[in-house]
């Protein structure tokens, strides 16, 4: 039986990439709680929940549209090393807020003593994804 929009689930997953990096896991213990079809997940997650019965496991993949879509070169950003009150290490990932007071995630691309490079791309932009996904309990 199909699982239903509105309805909250419980999953657990283990999310790779191509080349076998994992990017994100639930435990049984702790597994992810979304509410289907709220935008709480990915859309490529929301729609294999939908299609999935109690119990089932499922493994599929996520193309870069249905995931976090393409990386966006314009989001790359050059700040002056001195704005960021130190020397941030490479691959730091840093919570700046805006003037509406939401914080975006950027992450340290490279680092100079006159410029810093930060990327405001989700880190899995541009990637295709994978998952084994268990659907454990429908709410």
């Amino acid at each position: 039986m199909a699982v239903e929009l509105g309805k909250k689930v419980k999953v657990v997953y283990t999310g790779t990439l191509d080349d076998g990096v994992v990017f994100g896991s639930s435990p049984e213990e702790a597994p992810l709680e979304f509410e289907v079809g709220a935008d709480q997940v990915i859309p490529g997650v929301d729609q294999a929940v939908q299609q999935m019965s109690l119990g089932e496991i499922k493994k599929f993949r996520i193309g870069v549209n249905d995931a976090y879509g393409d990386h966006d070169p314009e989001l790359i950003i050059k700040t002056d090393a001195r704005q960021l009150g130190g020397v941030p290490e490479l691959g730091q990932q840093i919570l700046v807020p805006d003037a509406d007071g939401n914080s975006t995630l950027l992450t340290v691309k490279s680092v100079s003593d006159e410029e810093i490079l930060l990327d405001a791309n989700h880190p899995l932009a541009g990637k295709d994804l994978n998952f084994e996904l268990e659907l454990v309990e429908v709410l």
